[in-house]
């Protein structure tokens, strides 16, 4: 156990990655919602569908105060815990919180941890709360490992404040309300036959790529939004409601 970031845990109660899967009472083939509850600019109410749906809680890291405030009951923390005051992570352990730490000097970030915990206990959609954490390398690395490869068997989210963030392969109804902002960003490669349906800007099996701002500045025209994707993957970002409206000649366009 490191010696930093710890919170004397004692290791009765540091679970192995085998050894936490015995304990869970949902059958493997089970649809599953995990919210992953992550430090920094998360929503500062719990959506209520996520409540509704949520069926386990991965705290990562100092998740676990995000959790709290959220009033989440953690069934599993991940990380070095190296931001996490010691206090909150022992009330976790005391409320039946089982812990995973990982060194401090690690491969991964705390989010990256989670998320591979929650497909390891066989979750077929993940909620991530909060991610930001004020550092825009965070930030950025963890807007890309949403996308990641590893994870394209499972529906993704990301609550960041008033702003959300969904992984978009194939085919993915977004909710906003209407004239909301929404930005489709091509990530690790084009993606390709990109069709909206209830944007006010309109594509037609276009090809988005990274790097572009083609998809930029799009808005919706009612409550909903159909994104398809034939080929790649797309992050459509939702920024929320500290956007300032931008000039009527951008919006959707490359502007």
């Amino acid at each position: 156990m490191p010696a930093q970031g710890g919170s004397g845990v004692p290791p009765s109660l540091v679970f192995s990655e085998a050894s936490e899967m015995t304990t869970t009472s949902h059958p493997p083939d089970e649809p599953r919602t995990v919210v992953v509850t992550a430090g920094g600019d998360a929503p500062r109410r719990l959506p209520g569908e996520v409540l509704a749906a949520a069926d386990y809680v991965i705290a990562a890291d100092s998740g676990v105060v995000t959790a709290r405030r959220l009033g989440l009951h953690v069934d599993l923390a991940v990380g070095d815990f190296d931001s996490v005051p010691p206090a909150a992570l022992d009330a976790a352990v005391a409320a039946g919180a089982a812990v995973e730490q990982h060194p401090v000097a690690k491969d991964r970030t705390d989010l990256e941890l989670a998320l591979d915990a929650a497909v390891a206990r066989g979750a077929h959609r993940v909620v991530v709360l909060g991610g930001a954490g004020g550092r825009l390398d965070h930030f950025l690395a963890n807007a890309f490992v949403l996308a990641s490869a590893a994870y394209a068997g499972i529906e993704l989210e990301a609550h960041l404040g008033t702003g959300r963030v969904h992984v978009v392969r194939g085919r993915a109804t977004l909710r906003g309300q209407p004239d909301a902002l929404v930005t489709l960003l091509a990530v690790h490669g084009p993606a390709h036959g990109v069709t909206t349906e209830g944007l006010l800007y309109p594509l037609h099996g276009e090809t988005l790529h990274p790097g572009s701002t083609r998809g930029v500045s799009n808005r919706f025209v009612a409550t909903e939004a159909a994104v398809t994707v034939g080929d790649g993957v797309l992050l459509a970002v939702i920024p929320g409601s500290g956007d300032p409206r931008p000039h009527p000649t951008e919006g959707g366009h490359g502007a």
